[in-house]
């Protein structure tokens, strides 16, 4: 058959039908499409506005997929095949990414991928399986480490010191707190509508948080919000210079989002249940929450009387009036009332032998 017949749609019987005894297939050709090749950045030039909105994910998403360009050397494919995917995970652990930071990147290129293929750009997909993630440990400021650090940021930028307080109390992302506007604050409660999950919530403010959003009186234009002022890279240069100077510009961990690490974590040392704070973080799902589960040590401080060896009597009786107390870890020689008279009126008596 000619390629003219195939263009025209001029199809033989035995290319449009196959019959066999148990089965009979019809294959119907439509107009034979162009198979193109397209570089990674190119497609993502053409659907990151659709399928990603302004924000900093967005920026970090560009940057993922910018190196991900990078290490594939800008090939074009019309298929993106296991192989790849495969070599590209190797080449990032390769450069020191962590699994978790693999997955991030994973995510996004799946995303686009899979975007690409539905609107016809590729014409298969690999397996996008996730990498295991190590549960690391959190840190998070103890109070004389936040009076130090607070005190070295506001001699350097009284508004870089306003937003670290509103950070801290309010448990909130960097840039949910920069992209705050006035009327995101009404009375007693602050709203955050750019979220990284895209779910918008509200919590109350603590008495320190009101103080920091208020503006001294100032010549000019009135900003946008209470924080507009600064960049993230102002705040984070402010916060480099601050750390060192204070002993903690050694400790990897101590960037700015451990100021939402603290707020979770004395939220759950003061009592609050999971499900509070999961609402309070804005986290999606109650499993990010539960990293900080651990820290609810308060309700099991009655564990010890129960394992506590007792010491003579007064460990016996600790043992019986704890509210842990079953009939398991009763003492053996104790028997109910009813049973001890039940126990008397069976046993033999004595004859007297006066008559």
């Amino acid at each position: 058959m000619t390629n003219e017949a195939i263009q025209e749609g001029i199809i033989p019987d035995h290319f449009a039908v196959f019959s066999s005894q148990n089965s009979k297939f019809k294959y119907t050709y439509n107009k034979i499409r162009e198979v193109k090749s397209y570089k990674v950045g190119e497609l993502f030039s053409v659907y990151r506005n659709i399928l990603w909105d302004d924000g900093r994910h967005k920026y970090n998403v560009s940057s993922f997929i910018g190196e991900i360009d990078e290490i594939l050397l800008g090939e074009r494919f019309s298929a993106f095949d296991q192989s790849t995917l495969d070599n590209l995970i190797g080449t990032l652990r390769q450069r020191g990414n962590s699994n978790a930071t693999i997955n991030r990147k994973m995510a996004a290129l799946s995303k686009l991928l899979r975007k690409a293929y539905k609107m016809g750009d590729i014409h298969s997909l690999p397996e996008f399986r996730r990498q295991k993630e190590r549960a690391g440990r959190i840190r998070f400021l103890e109070r004389d480490e936040e009076a130090r650090l607070f005190a070295a940021i506001k001699s350097r930028s009284e508004d870089a010191y306003r937003l670290s307080v509103f950070l801290v109390d309010t448990g909130c992302r960097l840039g949910e707190a920069l992209g705050l506007i006035w009327n995101d604050i009404q009375e007693h409660r602050v709203s955050f509508w750019i979220t990284k999950s895209g779910r918008s919530r509200t919590i109350p403010m603590t008495e320190r948080v009101k103080e920091v959003i208020k503006l001294p009186p100032a010549e000019g234009r009135w900003p946008k919000g209470p924080f507009t002022k600064l960049s993230q890279a102002q705040f984070r240069a402010i916060w480099n210079d601050a750390k060192a100077e204070v002993g903690l510009g050694a400790d990897d961990q101590v960037v700015p989002h451990i100021l939402r690490h603290t707020c979770a974590s004395r939220l759950v040392q003061g009592g609050i249940d999971i499900r509070r704070v999961q609402m309070w973080l804005g986290h999606q799902t109650l499993s990010m929450t539960m990293r900080y589960a651990h820290l609810a040590t308060n309700d099991l401080d009655g564990c010890v009387v129960v394992l506590e060896k007792p010491r003579g009597g007064e460990g016996s009786r600790m043992a019986e009036n704890s509210v842990f107390a079953s009939p398991l870890t009763a003492p053996s020689s104790a028997k109910p009332a009813g049973k001890a008279k039940s126990e008397a009126a069976k046993a033999p008596r004595k004859r007297s032998n006066n008559k």
